[in-house]
């Protein structure tokens, strides 16, 4: 969904874990919604009672089937919408959960839409350890909203927020801007995100995604310019008011950074749960089907393909690069037993200053984050 990458990883879709040993990060994924937003072109199907029961079966049984009993530090429950479930739908899955050692975790999280949040659920969540939400705001503006597909609105938002804040301190809220052309609703969006007081935002420039309905009604991308303007509006406001960007796309206040994502962006191993996760452990990158029938069946197996050396080192720049502190030149040579720099042409990125070689550390100059995919062409090239 965002604008500034070449290699797709969602953290939506995906199970992880750290190569350290034996912790390991969790995601799981909930594919049901109550509906379809417009720009979405993630694996979901619209909520149906009748697939609920089978689906957790079959998840289960894939976790029985794979889960080797690592000690767990962090799980993700995303989707889709997970908090579509009922409340003895989400109790069932947090029972399946409980599968997993957990006595060391650190971040439990599970993803909602504004429209689904309410006071029973929310203590059921805390009931079972969950101590992070992430919320699908998009925006305040009422207008933006049903462009997008969303059937809540700016009071919903801080009315369910508020009582979020009851249960929940880390919280997080993703926001989509670019899907207009005035500057002045990313304002506002901003403006209201900050009056919620909340530690953690994901900021999305609006993607116009094959197979959605935005594609196939004929909306167009904002003009670019206008859209680094945004993007570094977002970025000025939001670290003028302490929040730290550590990710292209994710800002926090200090100790909020999100854990579970980090692993992503590090390259470490994982593995994924659920209708269309993917999975990377010992260098083989397997995809979940993404057929509802058979993983109803109890096949949920997809594609596998081990990736050579050269694969994994340009993967390690792709999601290392996402980070503003980048990539780790020790860990780099660790893993790899090279240098970065001898397997990479990086001289005249490094004297042109898109490049910063500092305290072990190799990372695109703040400044060009925006042309963060430029950049790694330049550097494969």
């Amino acid at each position: 969904m965002e604008l500034f990458y070449f290699f797709i990883l969602d953290n939506k879709y995906f199970v992880c874990y750290s190569n350290l040993g034996d912790v390991m990060s969790i995601y799981i994924h909930i594919p049901f919604c109550t509906s379809i937003c417009t720009y979405c072109d993630f694996c979901k199907i619209i909520y149906n009672e009748k697939y609920i029961s089978n689906y957790l079966d079959m998840l289960e049984k894939e976790i029985r089937e794979r889960y080797k009993g690592e000690k767990v530090k962090t799980i993700f429950i995303g989707g889709g919408t997970p908090t579509s479930l009922s409340l003895d739908e989400l109790k069932r899955l947090f029972d399946i959960i409980k599968i997993f050692n957990v006595e060391d975790i650190i971040e439990y999280t599970i993803e909602s839409n504004v429209e689904s949040i309410d006071e029973d659920k929310l203590i059921l969540m805390k009931e079972y350890g969950i101590n992070r939400i992430s919320i699908g705001v998009e925006s305040f503006d009422n207008n933006t909203l049903k462009v997008l597909g969303r059937s809540h609105n700016k009071e919903d938002i801080f009315n369910k927020i508020e009582l979020v804040k009851k249960y929940f301190d880390n919280i997080n809220i993703d926001l989509i801007y670019a899907a207009y052309n005035d500057i002045n609703i990313l304002k506002r969006d901003i403006d209201y995100f900050l009056k919620l007081d909340i530690p953690h935002i994901s900021t999305y420039s609006l993607i116009i995604e094959d197979n959605t309905m935005l594609k196939i009604n004929g909306t167009k991308n904002i003009n670019e310019d206008l859209d680094y303007e945004m993007y570094k509006y977002i970025e000025k406001t939001l670290e003028d008011n302490n929040y730290k960007h550590y990710e292209i796309s994710n800002y926090a206040k200090e100790g909020y950074e999100s854990k579970h994502n980090l692993v992503y962006w590090n390259n470490d191993y994982y593995y994924g749960f659920g209708l269309s996760s993917t999975s990377y452990i010992d260098n083989i990158r397997s995809v979940n089907t993404k057929n509802l029938t058979k993983y109803l069946n109890g096949n949920y197996k997809g594609t596998e393909e081990k990736e050579d050396i050269n694969t994994r080192m340009e993967n390690e720049i792709m999601l290392g690069f996402r980070k503003l502190d980048g990539i780790n030149i020790g860990k780099f040579r660790d893993r790899y037993g090279k240098d970065v720099e001898d397997v990479f042409d990086i001289d005249d990125l490094v004297r042109d200053n898109y490049l910063i070689k500092e305290d072990n550390y190799l990372r695109i100059n703040k400044e060009y984050m925006y042309i963060s995919n430029e950049i790694i062409s330049r550097i494969f090239n």
